[in-house]
Order: structure tokens, then sequence, then C-alpha cells
């Protein structure tokens, strides 16, 4: 999709973020057949609206975001961050992840997914992570739609954790060096 936006998130986004963050995560959560669980739905928008914080109060420091916005309408339609590894990614891959930072928060607006946006914001932030002279970064998900297109970009992931979830629903990790 061109004519895509890509910028830092102001502080005058934050309400406008935390709507977006909810309706993907309520989205995904409802695509996965996962509507019931609200708990986890709100304890990850929670950590969401926690990683936001950390950006705007570090200023790109701690966690680092980058938005998506529809130019004509300035609606955000899609977000991406990369901060300190989670603890699931350090516990799996047992090395120093200094280094290595997990990407995460790559959200679209359902009404705009399968636009390629989700690439775009991905490119930007390897760009990024490479002008930062980072070596390396990861990247996780528990979420069966998820998982298929970060194969396709990412190919075979590094872990797999079987049956994380519960039967035949996996949590995959990836580790790569940039440029991969």
């Amino acid at each position: 999709m061109k004519n895509i936006l890509i910028r830092r998130p102001k502080s005058t986004d934050v309400q406008a973020l935390h709507q977006f963050f909810f309706l993907v995560i309520q989205d995904t959560f409802a695509k996965e057949g996962l509507s019931e669980l609200v708990e986890d739905q709100q304890n990850e928008w929670a950590m969401k609206k926690h990683y936001l914080a950390m950006d705007l109060a570090s200023q790109g420091q701690q966690r680092f975001f980058w938005v998506a916005v529809e130019p004509k309408t300035e609606e955000i339609i899609g977000t991406i961050e990369y901060g300190e590894a989670n603890v699931l990614i350090q516990q799996t891959i047992q090395e120093d992840l200094a280094n290595c930072p997990e990407i995460g928060t790559v959200y679209v607006h359902p009404n705009y997914q399968q636009r390629g946006i989700g690439t775009m914001l991905l490119q930007h932030m390897l760009t990024t992570l490479e002008t930062q002279q980072i070596p390396s970064f990861c990247l996780d998900s528990g979420y069966r739609q998820a998982q298929i297109v970060w194969q396709k970009k990412l190919g075979k992931p590094d872990f797999c954790l079987e049956h994380y979830w519960g039967p035949n629903t996996h949590h995959m990790i990836w580790k790569r060096s940039i440029p991969f």
C-alpha cells in the first residue's frame, strides 16, 4: 500500500494507540477462536500500553515504536516496536540477548490487513536496527495466523514450543541476524 506515513508516536497519539491496541487484540483473539480469554486480552492490552509509555518516557531508549498512519485521515493503522526480549524468549534461547532485541507489537488494523503494511513496518524497523548497529533480533508468536505470516517472512522458527498453549497450539521463536 502506497502513501502510508511511518513515524514515531507522539504524546498526542496515546489515546488513539490505546484504542488501536484494544481493537487489534480483540480482533486477533476472535480470529484465533479465543474471544472468551478476556483476562488474557486485558493483560496483553496493558502490556502494550506499558511499552508505549516506556517509549514515550525514555524517548525510544527502553522501547522504540514506529506507527503507520493513513495520511488522508491521520488514522493509525499499524504499529511495530522493539525492546528487551521477553522472559519466554530469554528462557528458551538461553544466551546473552543484550544486542538482540525482540521485535513485537506488529499490529495492523483489521481493515488494512493483507495490504503490505506489516511488511513495510518490518522493513522500516530492520533499517532502524541496522542503522543503530544492532546485529540481530528475535521475535515470537503464539498466534497461528501470525505464525503463518512470520514463517513466510522469516522461514522456519528456531524454536517451537510444542503444545505450549494447549493441544496443537504451539509457540514459535525466531532469532535472525541483520540483515537476514
